[in-house]
């Protein structure tokens, strides 16, 4: 190194300035609190976030509305709030917390191994979803992000013509993201915490008649992998399966003594997986359903475990993944273009509602856990005339019991 070089480091080294002890109208240290450069700190021994001993830290005084303190009284009072924040336990992250766009790469690297890992469908919508929030967020810091960065990114959201559900769905993402943050210890609590929602019912789905579904079935049969469609659509419409779980059904799931179709899995692009909630079920058969079944089981391809298996398997025995190129033509064929593959899940729990059967049992063939207080609350208006045939059996006219019926 040359002279001129060391001679310029040590008058560097001479200007760096020094943490000096803060002094009352004593002439005495204020315990805990010193200044450099005009810029007051709290020299404040806290727990460090992961590991959880002790430490000694500087920490520069800010009020409530993060503004650098700037006189002595402000940072006496600030340093008392920091030291009452520690004794109760609620002492703000005091280290550098990592940009929200480095930290979601983070979460999403941990949500996708390990016992915690959420399936690959799930993973890929919170993925598309905080690509969105990495735009906005991406380069603030975890413990920077308030409630206001929230509700911009919500109010740019609707302002879009993004829908309130939507939004909704969004919201409940990023949230995900932020409940790890605090688990971790990054920061204290979620940024959206204290939010008001305004939570709007879902829009109602328009039903579908048997004569429109058997419509667009059978328009179906004029392409390709069309007796395929058919059968899947029809399927759907009889035992109220989503759509991954219809194209998850195999021969061995169709119980004919029994009577009862075992839903137990679901086929999607991300591969074969357990249903939602890991749960499998029975749906009991109706005639319709055990025609409809026996029907396919004639039609069946011998060399294939699955109701619909793929048509470019090979030698390989896979399942179909997807209908959708298809079901496109076929719906626009048959003069229907906003009918969905859900619509016949929504088609058969009607039918089920207006046949007069109890929401519980609907609620166990189609998966919902709640006991058909959701199917009640969305279908209860189809069982109007079930009800009312159900009122003109009540009696209230004395009976008599025989003696025989007592004992």
């Amino acid at each position: 190194m040359k002279c001129n070089e060391i001679e310029s480091n040590a008058k560097n080294q001479k200007h760096v300035a020094k943490f000096e002890k803060v002094l009352d109208g004593r002439g005495h240290p204020i315990r805990g609190l010193v200044v450099r450069d005009g810029r007051y700190y709290a020299r404040l021994s806290a727990p460090h976030h992961k590991t959880g001993m002790l430490v000694v830290q500087r920490i520069p005084l800010k009020t409530k509305d993060d503004i650098a303190v700037e006189s002595k009284a402000q940072a006496v009072t600030e340093l008392k709030r920091l030291q009452t924040q520690r004794d109760e336990g609620t002492l703000p992250v005091l280290h550098r917390t990592p940009k929200f766009s480095d930290y979601v790469t983070q979460y999403l690297d941990l949500i996708s191994t390990g016992n915690g890992a959420k399936k690959p469908a799930t993973i890929q919508k919170e993925r598309s979803i905080l690509k969105d929030w990495v735009k906005s967020l991406g380069d603030l810091r975890l413990d920077q992000i308030k409630r206001v960065h929230i509700n911009r990114f919500k109010e740019g959201r609707i302002k879009d013509g993004i829908s309130e559900r939507t939004t909704a769905l969004d919201i409940i993402a990023v949230r995900n993201v932020f409940k790890r943050a605090v688990n971790e210890g990054y920061i204290q609590r979620l940024p959206m915490e204290g939010m008001k929602t305004v939570k709007k019912a879902p829009d109602k789905r328009p039903y579908f008649t048997n004569a429109e579904i058997e419509s667009v079935c059978s328009s179906a049969t004029s392409f390709e992998n069309g007796q395929q469609l058919s059968d899947y659509i029809r399927l759907m419409a009889l035992c109220g399966a989503r759509r991954n779980e219809a194209l998850g059904v195999q021969w061995a799931d169709v119980d004919f003594e029994k009577g009862k179709l075992h839903l137990c899995r679901q086929v999607s692009q991300f591969g074969i997986q357990t249903l939602k909630n890991d749960k499998g079920r029975d749906v009991d058969f109706s005639p319709m359903l055990r025609t409809h079944l026996a029907d396919m089981f004639k039609r069946r391809a011998p060399d294939s475990i699955w109701l619909f298996p793929s048509s470019r398997r090979g030698e390989k025995d896979n399942p179909c993944t997807s209908f959708q190129k298809t079901f496109k033509l076929a719906r626009i064929a048959a003069k229907l273009p906003n009918f969905h593959f859900h619509d016949c899940r929504h088609h058969f729990i009607s039918i089920c509602v207006m046949s007069g059967i109890d929401y519980m049992t609907i609620a166990e063939w189609v998966g919902h856990s709640d006991g058909g207080i959701l199917i009640g609350k969305v279908y209860g208006h189809l069982a109007d005339g079930h009800k009312k045939a159900m009122a003109s059996k009540v009696n209230f006219a004395p009976t008599i019991v025989e003696k025989s019926e007592v004992a």
